[in-house]
């Protein structure tokens, strides 16, 4: 299934390559900045009755778009970016259906249970969604934090997946080495967490054509979803229509 996004950056929806967002900004490279607001993509994500897409806050700054996107499509959205115990209820309350976190419940590069269950206790584990965004060492999938900066210990695999598992609603993971270059997913990534997730995954990363679609739910059996960004029409691409991927979603949902 496609899964939409809107991601933010200075308050603006924006398309960037994963890999150039760094604390000081030098080096970011930007797909695309949209002349709309984060309002607009989410009400047309309703309008199309696409549910379980992502917000993402890159950074400061971006508390009102998302807020207006959130009323917009309230219990249609998941928002992630700087989610913590502290704030998760009060996006909740601003209509988000799951808070998406990463960099708060890991701590000095190992996963910090005490926090996660903690979350847990105050939202329950069906509105939260783990970030488990990685990027490729020595030929194994590291989560990396911190706006995919900092290595952590935590390594993607079955037994981690499923020990996680216990802990959340659904998992959200981009291949940060690839994310916005439209080069193609990872498939092997894909197969992986198809695999391994015993839960809804989320996967988004180089989608580059419609064609990434079609091979991701067919590589991952059915069971991972794939988010398109920078290669969609709407976000100024021209590899991937959105509208091809609705109709995507209907004849998935539809099949006979």
């Amino acid at each position: 299934m496609f899964r939409p996004c809107i991601d933010l950056h200075e308050g603006k929806v924006k398309q960037i390559v994963g890999g150039s967002l760094t604390d000081s900004g030098a080096g970011l490279r930007t797909n695309f900045v949209s002349e709309r607001p984060a309002s607009w993509y989410a009400e047309l994500y309703k309008k199309d009755g696409l549910k379980g897409g992502h917000v993402i806050q890159l950074g400061s700054g971006n508390e009102a778009a998302a807020r207006a996107a959130l009323a917009a499509f309230p219990g249609g959205l998941h928002l992630g970016g700087g989610v913590n115990l502290d704030n998760a209820n009060g996006w909740l309350d601003a209509g988000a259906s799951h808070v998406i976190v990463t960099s708060w419940v890991f701590r000095d590069g190992k996963l910090d249970f005490d926090r996660v269950r903690a979350l847990v206790a105050a939202i329950g584990k069906e509105r939260l969604v783990l970030d488990l965004s990685c990027r490729v060492r020595d030929g194994k999938y590291w989560v990396v934090t911190d706006r995919w900066q900092k290595f952590t210990e935590l390594e993607v695999n079955r037994h981690e997946l499923e020990r996680l598992a216990a802990f959340c609603d659904e998992f959200l993971i981009h291949a940060a080495d690839v994310e916005g270059l439209c080069g193609g997913v990872d498939l092997e990534l894909v197969q992986r967490l198809a695999e391994g997730s015993p839960i809804p995954t989320t996967y988004a990363g180089g989608a580059r054509s419609a064609l990434d679609l079609e091979e991701v739910t067919r590589e991952g059996g059915g069971k991972i979803d794939l988010t398109i960004g920078s290669a969609l029409d709407i976000f100024g691409g021209n590899g991937v229509r959105y509208e091809d991927c609705v109709a995507f979603n209907r004849r998935l949902a539809s099949p006979t």
